[in-house]
């Protein structure tokens, strides 16, 4: 009787454990005085011609040293150069206000700056703020970054009448005529290895020599603290719209990011190594990643230490974006405490999409995903990579892609990590694949439920060098059925009622010789064809079936 209490109150106890380890984050929220000021009191000039760079950052100083409070930027068009925000200060757009970021590139000075987790020189950003409190951009109005200035493009992500229209606006071509750059200097720097990372042997005249190629974030926060931003739309920005790095009390809501869908770089947002986040009711339609969590690359990112965490995203649409939410691939100081509900994805390339690669090291755990709905999504609808190669998830035509070679390496801390993922009630209506595992042969992805789902797809699930994956109440309604589930070097994984199409050719294949322990339940496999195929030294060792 009293190991019976015990085994009660010791599961008791557990389920308290798990249920405070799912609890959202607290996040704060940044308090304003109701003080307000015009931009126009400092002499700005809403005629889309009159540079009113002075005149902006003057009344945000002066409103900041009196204890802040609201800068208006009425209705207009209003030109202007780089934007720092102060303590203190809620930026106000109005309804029919237009921040409008010159496409004069001398008006953006080289400053040390962070890009994709590494310490570089970049353009200065439109708008910034550093070790700044209390700050807010809000309101009805639009911030464009005049991003097509910036970017380079190929010939294949525009139409024959865009491309021609490129061609005439200047820029130069590259030697196989497939990629148009903004200038010389871009060109320059494209063909080099990280050519904006500070080391001591480049100077002033070297960065200068690329500066084209150094484009800026059109938001970046760093090291902030209780942030908001509400209402206005951010777009067309020069490489990532909204970067949030190292920030505290960070509160998205009622956004909307706006990228061509072909922008290089042009993510949504990136909330890089940041604690307690709030993104909610926000629209993202971009050109690359839209929802992503990031914290470092590499061995800077080691060393920096600062994982994103205590993140909630909910009530958000994608439209146009290479992932819908993304962790990766620079998280290298880790990413856990993460919690993503009621999103929409839209003809977004990838729905959940969380990648890394050899080299970056870091933690990836602890993430709680309910409740995503997609449509038509052209790769996978869940994907975990741990071979991420940086390129566009979907192959353009005439492209060729090498699958990465398979080989053992050493664990250190440079090995990636991918475990304790909660992902459930998915809803997918048309992808190219269901579900994508694909973790390392030394480090597996691992320990993942995925539950309650209907994917509708060309093919089912792949899941290679992967352990701990649970796969439970899923229908797959895949049209290529040859096999529906494919297992790769993987073990511990539970198939439990997985429903798929009537006249399957072939429901499980399982191959690999360190494949194993493998469950499958309450799977009516005789709908099949054949029920399951082992290969290249996997045997009927490796499963057990216990079906209805």
């Amino acid at each position: 009787m009293k190991k019976v209490i015990l085994l009660k109150l010791f599961t008791i106890a557990f389920l308290f454990a798990f249920a405070q380890k799912e609890k959202p984050p607290v996040i704060k929220f940044p308090v304003f005085k109701k003080d307000t000021v015009s931009i126009r009191k400092y002499g700005a000039v809403a005629d889309g011609n009159t540079l009113n760079t002075k005149s902006i950052n003057a009344t945000i100083d002066a409103l900041s040293k009196k204890g802040g409070g609201v800068v208006l930027v009425p209705s207009g068009l209003w030109l202007t150069g780089p934007i720092i925000l102060k303590n203190n200060i809620n930026l106000h757009l109005a309804g029919g206000a237009t921040l409008l970021f010159t496409a004069d590139k001398n008006e953006y000075p080289l400053v040390e700056a962070n890009w994709e987790g590494l310490p570089q020189m970049r353009n200065q950003s439109p708008i910034s703020a550093t070790n700044a409190s209390n700050i807010a951009i809000t309101g009805k109005g639009i911030i464009d970054g005049n991003g097509d200035v910036w970017r380079a493009v190929k010939i294949d992500k525009l139409t024959e009448s865009q491309w021609k229209k490129k061609l005439a606006s200047g820029g130069v071509l590259s030697d196989d005529k497939k990629t148009w750059y903004p200038s010389e200097g871009f060109m320059k720097g494209s063909t080099m290895q990280n050519p904006g990372m500070i080391s001591p042997e480049k100077d002033a005249a070297f960065y200068q020599s690329i500066k084209d190629f150094l484009r800026p974030n059109l938001l970046l926060l760093t090291n902030c603290k209780l942030v908001l931003l509400e209402g206005v739309t951010f777009q067309n920005s020069p490489a990532w719209c909204l970067h949030p790095l190292m920030c505290e009390n960070l509160t998205v809501r009622n956004v909307f990011v706006k990228n061509p869908w072909y922008a290089q770089n042009g993510d949504g947002i990136d909330a890089e190594s940041c604690k307690n986040v709030l993104i909610e009711n926000s629209v993202f339609d971009v050109g690359d990643d839209a929802l992503c969590m990031k914290s470092g690359r590499d061995a800077e990112g080691r060393k920096r230490g600062m994982p994103i965490e205590n993140v909630i995203i909910r009530n958000c649409t994608v439209y146009a974006a290479h992932g819908g939410f993304v962790i990766g691939s620079e998280m290298s100081g880790g990413a856990r405490n993460i919690y993503v509900s009621n999103c929409t994805f839209i003809g977004t390339d990838i729905g959940l999409r969380f990648k890394t690669t050899r080299g970056r090291g870091g933690i990836v755990e602890n993430i709680f995903i309910k409740d995503i709905y997609m449509k038509d999504i052209p790769a996978e609808a869940i994907l975990f990579d741990m071979y991420y190669m940086a390129k566009d998830p979907v192959v353009l035509a005439g492209e060729k892609r090498e699958l990465p070679k398979i080989e053992f390496k050493n664990v250190d801390e440079t090995t990636p990590q991918f475990r304790n993922f909660h992902i459930s009630n998915v809803y997918c209506n048309g992808a190219e694949k269901g579900i994508f595992i694909r973790g390392l042969p030394e480090m597996h992805v691992k320990d993942i439920v995925l539950e309650n789902m209907v994917l509708q797809a060309t093919r089912g699930i792949d899941v290679q060098e992967a352990s701990g994956i649970s796969f439970k109440n899923i229908k797959i309604i895949s049209a290529e059925t040859n096999p529906v589930i494919d297992i790769v070097q993987s073990d511990k994984l539970v198939f439990d009622n997985i429903t798929y199409k009537n006249g399957a050719e072939l429901l499980f294949r399982v191959s690999g010789d360190r494949s194993g322990n493998i469950s499958i339940k309450n799977i009516d496999a005789s709908k099949a064809k054949e029920k399951i195929t082992y290969e290249l030294g996997a045997t009927d060792k490796s499963v057990t079936i216990n079906n209805r």
